[in-house]
């Protein structure tokens, strides 16, 4: 503190009486300290402005505006309200020393000054002063470093959450996938021979009716009862639809094992479509007609993308993310929307940026859109417009680490209400 007084402090007198500036301003350079003169209430304010000192001596009774309309103004005053003053005043009446004071004045020194309780005065609101800018400055740069604190805190978390999620999720799909990929296989191996036997029992048949063109009553009993004629027709068609659902269960398997890359720990080659395509398949029975809400058309137009160096694994989960977000949007606005022939669409798009390269995705949506208050919060950890237990507010949050931090990419997104959202995904090659 000793330190602080070793630089000259600049006090301003403020009284229109020069005797009374003659012996502050003496005293006050005679501690060493530099003594501003104003005469009156308007000088005193236009100076302050210009010459910012350290404390105000002000005398209440001025020509003009008074020391208490000066003191007003001071305090009204962003530049200048903090400012210490203190009042000098003849007047022994407790009101007007009140008045001062609930005005913002500091203390008050009466009249006829005596020299040391002048400068102990000084010294006691100075150091105040002092200790009270220095304490605010103290407050502003902890808030500051408790809030870098906070945000990283809150990146740490998000990155463990995501890395036990990607884990955790990864380990479960990829052992599902596995784990019907061996029935998959044993049914698809064994289709073959089913339908060949199928053909050859149906030649069988054939070759026996033209051969044995009168067959016994039992046999003639037989064959109507199960309506032979029929079932050598439907038969084909049930192994064709087998052979379709055994294609099927492939597809789901592929996209299980696509969808849940083992890439944590490194970047890998992998074309952005093979991601979408899987997300897309493993979302497959959310997007059909749901009986209160018709089927969402999922329409993609795909550029020529080159492979790039990704996180195969963390980027399907912001492609199912913001997919299944609006697949979520659909099914709560269905009811409440007025034009119910207007077709329910996902529009995904990709593109290459030739200047930037970079591949950009659009993901587009054509439901009810997002109030701006909501669009500005979206990407924000715990922040969800979803009923309790139907969301966590991290699935976006989530993506925006996944693509910004892991990746150097850039994530935006663009809604309008009753129109639709739009995201829009940039990632470097």
């Amino acid at each position: 503190m000793d330190d602080f007084f070793s630089k000259p402090m600049r006090i301003l007198l403020v009284d229109d009486n020069p005797n009374n500036l003659k012996v502050l301003s003496e005293t006050i350079q005679g501690y060493g300290w530099k003594a501003l003169i104003a005469t009156d209430g308007e000088s005193a304010i236009e100076q302050v402005e210009y010459a910012a000192p350290d404390l105000i001596l002000l005398d209440v009774m001025m020509p003009g505006i008074d020391g208490f309309e000066t003191c007003r103004r001071l305090k009204a005053n962003s530049i200048t309200q903090n400012i210490p003053v203190i009042f000098m005043t003849a007047l022994s009446d407790t009101t007007d020393k009140v008045k001062g004071l609930e005005i913002g004045a500091v203390d008050y020194i009466t009249k006829p000054f005596q020299q040391e309780e002048v400068i102990v005065r000084l010294k006691l609101h100075l150091k105040i002063s002092h200790l009270t800018h220095t304490l605010e400055q103290r407050v502003q740069e902890r808030t500051a470093e408790l809030t870098q604190s906070l945000q990283q805190l809150q990146q740490t978390q998000l990155q463990l959450i995501q890395s036990e999620k990607m884990s955790t999720l990864g380990q479960l799909v990829a052992g599902i996938g596995h784990e019907i990929n061996n029935p998959i296989g044993f049914i698809s191996g064994n289709y073959s021979h089913i339908e060949e036997y199928v053909k050859d029992l149906l030649r069988l048949v054939n070759l026996q009716q033209q051969k044995l063109p009168y067959p016994d009553l039992e046999v003639e009993e037989l064959v109507e009862e199960i309506d032979l004629e029929y079932l050598a027709e439907d038969l084909p068609k049930l192994l064709l639809s087998m052979h379709q659902g055994i294609g099927r269960l492939k597809d789901i398997s592929l996209s299980l094992r696509t969808f849940a890359r083992s890439d944590i720990s490194s970047k890998v080659e992998f074309q952005i479509h093979e991601g979408i395509n899987s997300t897309l398949m493993l979302l497959k029975h959310r997007l059909k007609d749901q009986g209160n809400r018709p089927k969402i058309e999922v329409v993609t137009q795909y550029g020529e993308l080159p492979p790039i160096r990704c996180y195969p694994g963390q980027l399907n989960q912001v492609f199912m993310n913001i997919i299944a977000n609006a697949i979520d949007a659909f099914d709560d606005i269905h009811q409440n929307r007025s034009d119910q022939d207007i077709p329910y669409i996902i529009m995904i798009t990709t593109s290459v940026e030739c200047q930037q390269q970079a591949v950009t995705i659009c993901i587009e949506d054509n439901a009810l859109g997002m109030h701006p208050e909501v669009q500005a919060r979206i990407f924000e950890p715990s922040f969800t417009t979803k009923a309790v237990g139907k969301g966590t507010g991290l699935g976006l949050a989530i993506s925006h680490q996944i693509i910004v931090d892991k990746h150097n990419g850039q994530i935006n997104c663009s809604s309008t209400c009753s129109k639709g959202t739009q995201f829009i995904i940039t990632l470097p090659i």
